[in-house]
Formats: C-alpha cells, structure tokens, sequence
C-alpha cells in the first residue's frame, strides 16, 4: 500500500484515480448535493437534512469509480485526504482548471 507524507503528495495519485469524465461530473454533483444538505439544515433548522449529506456525496462518488472508472475508491485507504480532495477537485472544476 503506497504511503503519503502530505496531501501535496497524495494529491496527484487522487486525479490520477478520477480521469473519467464521467466520474469527476459525479464528484461533482454529489459534492453540490452535500453543500445543498448542509445549506438546507441550517435554514431550515432541520437537521435531518444532514444525514443525506454522506448518502449524497458518497452515492454519487462511489457509483463513478465502480461504474466509470473501474477502481477503489481512495476513500477506503486514505479517508482524510480523499475529503480534503475531493473538495479541491470540486474547486478546481467550478474555477475551470480540471475540465469537467
């Protein structure tokens, strides 16, 4: 099992795991669905939105790498930095610099 010292090292093994378009646009849109819960919880003072959050994010993810990419999920080996990237990636796409 490969090591990371940093998220900056982790990071390009990350993308490398999420080149199908496909599976980026449905990162993408589960992460939406995520930010939406949580706006949602907190207007509503509902918290039940935010048990959808993680079905949401983790739905939309997980059907990408196992319908589209044909791979694991990075989550399962590297949780933390698996979150902080695929909040980085979401950014990188909404500003344009990975392609959707």
């Amino acid at each position: 099992m490969e090591r990371f010292s940093s998220f900056t090292t982790f990071y390009p093994y990350y993308l490398n795991e999420h080149r199908h378009p496909t599976c980026r646009r449905l990162h993408f849109i589960g992460s939406t669905l995520v930010l939406l819960a949580v706006l949602c919880a907190v207007c509503t003072g509902n918290m039940g939105w935010l048990m959808w959050a993680p079905v949401m994010g983790y739905g939309f993810a997980w059907l990408g790498h196992f319908g589209f990419e044909k791979n694991r999920p990075a989550t399962f080996r590297f949780p933390l930095y698996s979150l902080m990237g695929d909040w980085v990636m979401y950014w990188q796409m909404l500003t344009g610099r990975i392609p959707f």
